[in-house]
């Protein structure tokens, strides 16, 4: 007589993790961006030299103080263009509306008291839609950086690599990625399209030249936000180390 088949135990899924607090998030990144920008102000207004032999500070680089003939406040003719950048930079844009303005606090969330959603159509927010025109300057203010990267390696004595010397390499290269994982650029090498398919070109399988450069950023594009976040901190500690340099707390190491 045949047996009756025996039902297999139902699987049971995984017990998931407790998803976080939704205001973790936005309270953090308020503490983190908010003592930047504290820090960034303190450093551009009551420092006047941003040198240390070959390093320049980011904040203070290009020189364009300088070449003005100015002698107080000299990084302010460049640091508003980094600062810009950053502020109108849609990643950013999410993040500072979540935790300085809880306007919305996060994805489903309701706002603390209502009212009418405007968007950015209103200003100040009005001026964020400026970003790709700020994208272009900071393309300019990272070609000085590498400049200076270069020169980071360079000595008195000759070629050499120091502690500096890296530290100037890792942020040029964050800044990089950063710089041309914008959504920005993004839309300046695969926007413009009034037929999305076409792009692939009259050939069918070959993609044209464009098409693989928006794929290539696209890719970028997606840790963005991890970009933002990984540049601002070098851009931090560079500016830190040739801090301490000048205020002789500190030796630059060579390694070889």
């Amino acid at each position: 007589m045949a047996q009756p088949a025996q039902q297999a135990d139902p699987v049971r899924p995984r017990a998931s993790r407790r998803a976080r607090p939704y205001w973790v998030e936005p309270t953090l990144t308020a503490v983190v961006f908010g003592l930047f920008v504290l820090y960034s102000l303190w450093e551009t207004l009551f420092h006047h030299n941003g040198v240390y032999g070959n390093y320049i500070s980011p904040f203070f680089s290009p020189q364009l103080g300088r070449w003005l003939g100015m002698k107080d406040f000299i990084a302010i003719p460049v640091v508003w263009a980094p600062f810009l950048f950053r502020a109108t930079c849609y990643y950013y844009r999410k993040e500072y509306n979540r935790a300085w303005f809880w306007h919305p606090a996060g994805c489903a969330v309701s706002e603390p008291k209502p009212r009418k959603y405007t968007g950015e159509s209103r200003f100040p927010f009005s001026w964020s839609n400026l970003h790709r025109y700020f994208w272009y300057v900071a393309v300019i203010v990272l070609l000085f950086l590498w400049k200076d990267t270069i020169q980071a390696f360079i000595f008195p004595n000759g070629f050499a690599v120091n502690v500096g010397s890296l530290l100037f390499l890792l942020n040029a290269v964050l800044l990089t990625f950063y710089t041309f994982s914008c959504h920005a650029f993004r839309h300046i090498v695969g926007g413009r399209k009034n037929c999305y398919s076409c792009t692939l070109g009259p050939n069918a399988g070959k993609p044209t030249g464009s098409y693989r450069l928006w794929t290539l950023v696209s890719r970028w594009n997606q840790r963005h936000g991890s970009w933002a976040w990984a540049s601002l901190f070098s851009v931090w500690a560079v500016d830190v180390y040739v801090r301490l340099l000048i205020l002789h707390v500190i030796q630059d190491v060579r390694l070889f």
